[in-house]
């Protein structure tokens, strides 16, 4: 499903182009990791919870008649947590300081998540192929 280096890389100048940003992680719906720049915590557990804000997320949106989910900003004392669509089948977590600018992390994850959303559908459609 995964184009792995590709997806890492993405991430990495993700990093670059956001100040600020203190993790990045890119996982399944389902909550499996698929590519990540996090240290100081568990990158399987990180991408559980994200699965599981999905989920909240999705239902909610669909609750009240927004559509399908695009993102979903956590702000807490310390910092952001921001999870976006990235295809049918993954998401693009982030993790930034206090001191981000939500405006523009929002403009870069949602280019990213883009970008990462063609790196998964097009090992996906190879195998669809064969």
């Amino acid at each position: 499903m995964t184009a792995a280096p590709e997806v890492l890389a993405e991430l990495q100048g993700l990093r670059v182009r956001v100040p600020h940003l203190t993790g990045a992680m890119v996982a399944s719906t389902d909550g499996l990791v698929i590519a990540h720049l996090v240290t100081d915590m568990e990158p399987d557990g990180v991408a559980a919870l994200t699965a599981a804000a999905l989920g909240v997320g999705a239902r909610l949106t669909d609750a009240v008649g927004h559509g399908g989910f695009r993102e979903l900003v956590v702000s807490g004392e310390r910092g952001y947590v921001a999870t976006y669509a990235a295809g049918p089948s993954c998401v693009l977590t982030l993790l930034a300081s206090a001191e981000a600018n939500v405006g523009r992390l929002n403009l870069e994850a949602r280019r990213s998540g883009a970008r990462v959303a063609e790196l998964t559908a097009a090992p996906l459609e190879r195998q669809r192929q064969h």
